[in-house]
């Protein structure tokens, strides 16, 4: 289910908004859609990666050798 956002823009800014949207053949409405969709997905990717390398840690890493008890 979509929900709707206001926000509130610069002229300047919502002008140029305009004609990158129009470049792209989408609207303002669709372009700031699909940058924030992107925004999600880098930073549920990078909390994926953050996660999965912490557990690589926790797991630790065998670098080969042999481990030598001294008495």
């Amino acid at each position: 289910m979509k929900q709707n956002v206001t926000i509130s823009l610069d002229r300047q800014t919502l002008r140029k908004a305009k004609i990158i949207a129009a470049k792209q053949g989408t609207s303002i409405s669709g372009l700031l859609a699909e940058q924030i969709e992107v925004l999600v997905g880098e930073a549920e990717a990078y909390e994926h990666a953050e996660r999965q390398a912490l557990a690589l840690l926790e797991q630790g890493f065998h670098m080969g050798g042999a481990f030598i008890w001294a008495a």
